[in-house]
């Protein structure tokens, strides 16, 4: 014990969970660098506290002290000001480079805040009250008291109503479409359209869009089609991002800022951090921001832990919109995580953190647009974390009724409905009434109709058009060997059984050619 506190002092331990940018955190220490007790145990003050030698030997703990909390508007640099505390250094400051070379384990040598040192034992849980949540309607559409209403015309407001109240359409429809064994599988963001809409109604056209796979609404909004969104449900011949080879929902639109979505937990994190930094460092794009997805099951994988931290080292502009939707699939909140929610890991990052009322849509756009304004303008990541709930099943392979009550489900749609708030505040403003709200579900159903009814009897692309777009392979490339055995292999079994069994046979008509640019390829394909 004695040889490890004479190669350095030996500091206390602060746990510390939610950080805010500017709080300040007092570093607890029995030990100087040079092996001398400090007398003082009380707060820090502006005069040097008075050293006495001592053989090294253990000091005795000090007694417990109160849970000390920091308010996030109090900074390092205010409480020097006030001679509260006198700093030893200040991190990244060109008078102590030597410093930092000698302090090799000092709690200080990184990050952008400054910290002083203190002879009481601090212990940190949190360093601000719990983070409250922001919003501009209440659960029956009235102005929050000291809110206002975003500055947006009217008849834009009345097109993100447009846009929650058509996805709810199209959700049922695909949903029971699958339940038919018309498509093979599919994801609802039913209660969730007042997050996803207003979000994405805060982003410009240049932005880019990392979803991660309720975010259809965003994608309509953003101006993809019903026909582009039937047809990759489908798989047919006109699913032009994911030729056919992508499960439903796994969107993909370019042309519109929005990368592909993949099935695992938050692969798109790393991603979104990325391209925020490339956007960061091309000067031709300095006014676009990036915007990811994400839910709070999939901020519990590593991949956002390395995202974050990527970003805020980094920096770009990147806006984190966490869906806090109450579910990992099956798994409640509170079995993910103990602390303050998913937005008190923000200020550890050194992110601005905001927590809004998922279900209020105007209370989403107003912090959209300030973390987008934030995010461009310092060139950093902001977090946001959206309360809401998952109506719906977490997929069509889920059964919700097996770990929450059908009654809770109820109560959330009649209680907290995002749709029915914004319906009620609109109306208030007599910007909508009932006859308008009748015809627009009634377009609604018949647009939704019609694109569905054509997706679903376009053919689906070559069967061998799988083999495609793989490893690189581009017009005039060589096909590498494994590629060309595989494809021989379909076609051997297309050729023994595609006639003789009923699934298979049927299953190619439906198929360009019926599967013969596999089934008479030598390899190659078409």
């Amino acid at each position: 014990m004695s040889s490890i506190l004479l190669k350095r002092a030996k500091t206390g331990s602060d746990v510390i969970n939610s950080i805010h940018r500017q709080s300040v955190i007092n570093i607890t220490r029995s030990l100087d660098p040079d092996i001398r007790l400090i007398k003082i145990t009380g707060p820090p003050s502006s005069t040097p506290p008075t050293h006495h030698h001592t053989t090294p030997t253990a000091a005795p703990l000090p007694s417990p002290v109160p849970l000390p909390f920091f308010s996030p508007d109090v900074s390092a640099q205010q409480g020097i000001n006030n001679g509260e505390a006198k700093p030893l250094y200040v991190p990244g400051s060109q008078a102590d480079r030597l410093a930092r070379v000698s302090r090799m384990s000092s709690p200080l040598r990184r990050g952008s805040h400054e910290s002083w040192w203190s002879g009481e034992m601090g212990w940190f849980n949190a360093v601000a009250k719990t983070i409250p949540t922001y919003r501009v309607l209440d659960e029956e559409g009235h102005l929050v008291k000291g809110t206002a209403i975003p500055e947006v015309l009217d008849h834009i407001i009345n097109l993100r109503y447009r846009t929650m109240t058509l996805i709810p359409i199209v959700d049922n429809i695909l949903y029971q479409s699958q339940r038919q064994g018309r498509i093979s599988f599919y994801m609802q963001c039913a209660g969730e359209e007042a997050a996803i809409v207003g979000s994405s109604a805060a982003m410009l056209e240049g932005d880019e869009m990392f979803g991660q796979y309720r975010e259809s609404a965003a994608l309509l909004h953003r101006g993809f089609t019903l026909d582009a969104m039937m047809s990759q449900c489908f798989g047919n011949v006109e699913d032009v991002g994911t030729k056919g080879r992508m499960m439903p929902v796994h969107y993909s639109a370019p042309e519109l800022g929005f990368h592909t979505i993949t099935s695992p937990l938050a692969t798109q994190m790393p991603q979104a951090a990325g391209a925020a930094y490339a956007l960061k460092l091309d000067e031709d794009r300095q006014g676009d921001c990036v915007i990811c997805y994400f839910g709070d099951g999939a901020a519990s994988e590593g991949d956002f832990h390395a995202a974050l931290g990527m970003n805020s080292v980094l920096g770009g502009p990147c806006i984190w919109f966490c869906r806090n939707n109450g579910f990992a699939i099956s798994t409640p909140i509170i079995d993910q995580y103990a602390g303050d929610g998913i937005a008190s890991r923000g200020p550890a990052y050194g992110l601005d953190t905001i927590r809004v009322d998922g279900n209020d849509a105007l209370a989403v756009l107003s912090a959209v647009r300030e973390a987008r304004k934030r995010a461009v303008e310092g060139k950093k990541g902001v977090l946001v974390e959206a309360m809401t709930y998952r109506v719906g099943h977490h997929s069509t392979s889920d059964d919700s009724s097996m770990y929450r009550r059908v009654e809770e489900v109820k109560e959330w749609t009649v209680v907290d409905n995002p749709i029915h708030r914004f319906r009620a505040f609109l109306a208030s403003k007599s910007w909508w009434n009932e006859t308008s709200e009748k015809d627009l579900i009634t377009s609604h159903k018949s647009k939704v109709m019609k694109a569905f009814s054509r997706a679903e009897k376009l053919p689906k692309p070559k069967l061998g058009e799988m083999f495609n777009d793989v490893w690189g392979i581009g017009k005039g490339d060589e096909v590498p060997a494994v590629i060309m055995e595989q494809r021989a292999e379909l076609g051997r079994l297309l050729k023994k059984y595609g006639d003789v069994w009923e699934p298979w046979r049927k299953e190619r008509k439906r198929f360009v050619e019926e599967g013969m640019d596999v089934m008479d390829c030598d390899g190659r394909g078409s």
